[in-house]
């Protein structure tokens, strides 16, 4: 039923399922010399491994530092050198203030109950999280520092909007910038966060599908099953589907590759899109990016399993091939349909591999990835170009073509790709103990449903969101601030002085 997603220890459902117990092995215990032998011993305490802490602690540094330095150094190469800085002022500004936000409410809103599309406020201000408590992983009984947990998934909130910022690039204000971060993460990456990777958590489905197991007659039983049925329904709504994202195609790359889609829309094309050439000022800087993002996704899949086990080793493996496969295949479509192969296409194509095996990267066997990789990158070309050319909108730097479409391809691959039958691992019923019969049919059903929520949530919420900043402060500055180029204009410096 459930899948390897991010939560807390689900402390109340796990105290509810042992007190719908309790009665039971009460009513069924043998006479009191005998009692201590027969009755189950309490559930034991998470236990925490200093090797899952430190494996977490330097995830979490890998994946800031996808955003500082890969993203700064790989869109800042692939703008035009007037607004190099404009780019790396974005950049940190989401860094910093989503950090901020996320202490404030942020982490409340996306991993605490409430309803299946958005978390509550009982854990804003970080209220109640201290040294000793704790946050699940995927292992039953075993957890992890909530600070560690809290710090992790902060990184993600981080960089997802940054990623949006390559669509309109080189044209829009610092000021509408500042109002759209908040604004975004506040009302489409929370809620979107919560409803994929909200979930009661493995431990608190562990004890209440073993009180079921323990209720001795039809009255307990019932009891029993409707505090399962309670712990189950806590999730959030794409999870109550059944959908998979081991590390957030659909929370990050979709979310964000639809936001820019429609943002790029509205804010415009770039002066003289189509008519005069709009060259990176450096493929150099671009590749030292894609490099760093490369080595910090591992931080960004294989972190995400939570524990450093056999199945991290499996999301860093398929990291390392779909990306390879991704590379050379982008390179080689390219060299067919152009007849060169480029620098910026095989880093293209590497961005391209780690956006799509991103969901399935703890779920896919090898082969199923090194698949992946070949498929995604012609998907991605194709909407790079002729799509996005047909169509006539400027996504400056491809950020719905590679992470949109993408994260798309990858979130549906996901469906097929666990199946155990081809390599896969199957997905693991905490209500059974075991991994549960595969549907494939039925999951790529769910993983459908979860593409549309998202697109849909993102699209529809970052278009009102645009809407209401153009009507505050404007979303572009004036022709003639753009032409003269961000730096200089909106920062008062300039990257490079000859």
């Amino acid at each position: 039923m459930t899948s390897k997603t991010w939560s807390r220890v689900g402390v109340p459902a796990l105290l509810l399922a042992l007190a719908v117990a309790a009665p039971v092995l009460a009513q069924t215990a043998p006479p009191a010399a005998d009692a201590a032998s027969a009755v189950p011993a309490a559930a034991a305490a998470p236990t925490v491994n200093k090797g899952d802490v430190a494996w977490m602690l330097t995830s979490a540094l890998l994946v800031l530092m996808m955003s500082v330095p890969g993203l700064f150094l790989f869109y800042g190469g692939l703008v035009r050198a007037k607004n190099m800085l404009s780019v790396l002022m974005q950049v940190a500004y989401s860094v910093c203030i989503v950090g901020l936000i996320w202490v404030l409410y942020g982490y409340s809103l996306a991993f605490t109950g409430g309803s299946p599309f958005i978390g509550g406020f009982s854990k804003a201000f970080l209220s109640g999280v201290t040294g000793e408590s704790l946050a699940a992983t995927f292992s039953v009984g075993v957890a992890i520092p909530e600070w560690v947990y809290i710090a992790f998934q902060m990184t993600f909130a981080m960089i997802t909007p940054a990623l949006i910022f390559g669509a309109f690039a080189e044209r829009m204000k610092f000021s509408a910038v500042v109002l759209f971060v908040p604004l975004w993460v506040t009302f489409v990456y929370f809620p979107v966060a919560h409803m994929v990777w909200y979930w009661a958590g493995p431990d608190a489905i562990d004890a209440a599908a073993k009180a079921v197991a323990a209720a001795a007659d039809g009255t307990a039983k019932t009891a029993a099953q409707a505090a399962l049925d309670a712990v189950l329904a806590d999730a959030g709504y794409i999870f109550s589907l059944g959908a998979i994202d081991f590390a957030g195609g659909t929370v990050v790359h979709i979310n964000a590759g639809i936001a820019g889609l429609v943002a790029c829309i509205m804010v415009g094309k770039r002066l003289g899109y189509g008519k005069e050439a709009l060259s990176p000022h450096s493929l150099t800087l671009t590749m030292v990016g894609a490099s760093l993002l490369w080595v910090g996704w591992f931080g960004f899949n294989a972190g995400s399993n939570l524990e450093a086990n056999a199945v991290t080793g499996l999301a860093m493996m398929n990291t390392f091939i779909a990306t390879c496969a991704a590379g050379m295949s982008w390179m080689f479509v390219e060299w067919l349909v152009k007849g060169k192969p480029s620098m910026l296409g095989l880093a293209s194509g590497i961005v391209a591999g780690l956006v799509a095996v991103t969901p399935p990267s703890g779920f896919a066997g090898i082969m199923g990835s090194l698949v992946l990789g070949l498929i995604v990158s012609p998907i991605c070309f194709i909407f790079c170009t002729a799509i996005k050319n047909a169509l006539g909108y400027d996504d400056a730097l491809d950020v719905f073509g590679v992470h949109g479409v993408g994260g798309i391809v990858g979130a549906i691959a996901t469906g097929i790709l666990v199946s155990p039958s081809l390599g896969g691992t199957g997905i693991y019923d905490y209500t059974t103990g075991a991994v549960a019969a595969y549907d494939m049919t039925a999951q790529v059903i769910a993983q459908l449903k979860a593409v549309g929520v998202t697109v849909v949530w993102s699209g529809v919420g970052t278009a009102v969101i645009l809407f209401v900043i153009s009507v505050i402060v404007g979303l572009r500055p004036s022709t003639d601030v753009e032409r003269e180029g961000l730096d200089i204009n909106e920062h008062g410096e300039r990257a490079y002085h000859s």
